[in-house]
């Protein structure tokens, strides 16, 4: 568990399952504000499922899940719509409405859960799309940008009420490797600079090692090491061993 600074979120004894398939067995773990989270595990192993718990999205079938004071599997659905506003997620597909443009998709969150007014909601659009790149394509529609820079109006849409945490499920997937690039540097300025606590989902071994603070590995329904980068390099736990080998065996034959 994380001993630093205020705790924002926090696990304990978690379970989930879809029907007769245990999924989560009792995970827990915590995170404290300003940090970067990563969650790795072998793929279907739970970790996007984690994020929809997080999110209210699924329910838990046991333990604890704590946004700050907020208790969320005990929240009526509107005192989970309220800390839902301080929540941005930026999904894997990027998940924006397709018949809307960009400047409508960011500003989606801030019409429905919010009380500014247009010229309000404009200025925080352009301020969001500058922040990552991409003023240019404010009228433009998702169809029309590659799949980086829709990556990138997602998380300007995630930052759009300004939100305490920000949940990554595989930011970087199917990128190539500039776009990949982008994403993670975008993620280590809010890390940075702007102290925005996150919690990002990949596979991705690079990006993980690249914008971590701290690292959780979920297997067979469990966390079974955090701790910080190094000690993920230096871990003797041989299911990590075997996981980070495959990742640098994969990476050495892409590129020869």
């Amino acid at each position: 568990m994380s001993a630093q600074g205020n705790i924002l979120v926090r696990m304990q004894g978690v379970k989930f399952q879809f029907d007769d398939k245990v999924v989560l067995k009792g995970v827990d773990f915590s995170v404290s504000a300003g940090e970067v989270l990563v969650i790795m595990g072998l793929s279907g192993c739970g970790k996007s499922t984690l994020l929809g718990i997080l999110l209210g999205l699924l329910k838990a079938d046991g333990g604890s899940v704590c946004f700050g004071d907020k208790e969320v599997t005990q929240l009526t659905r509107r005192e989970l719509n309220e800390v839902r506003t301080h929540i941005g997620m930026v999904y894997q597909d990027a998940a924006l409405v397709s018949s809307m443009s960009v400047k409508e998709n960011i500003a989606l969150p801030l019409s429905e859960l919010s009380h500014k007014t247009a010229e309000e909601i404009d200025d925080i659009v352009n301020q969001k799309l500058e922040l990552v790149g991409l003023k240019d394509v404010i009228d433009k529609l998702p169809s029309e940008l590659s799949g980086g820079m829709q990556k990138r109006v997602g998380l300007a849409r995630a930052l759009a009420l300004e939100p305490k945490l920000v949940l990554f499920d595989e930011p970087t997937a199917g990128l190539d490797p500039i776009n990949s690039r982008l994403i993670d540097d975008l993620i280590i300025g809010l890390r940075d600079r702007q102290k925005i606590t996150s919690v990002v989902v990949t596979h991705e071994m690079g990006s993980a090692f690249a914008v971590a603070t701290r690292m959780a590995f979920l297997h067979e329904g469990k966390i079974i090491l955090e701790g910080s980068p190094d000690d993920f390099r230096s871990s003797e736990n041989p299911i990590v061993r075997d996981f980070l080998s495959d990742y640098s065996k994969k990476r050495k034959n892409e590129l020869t």
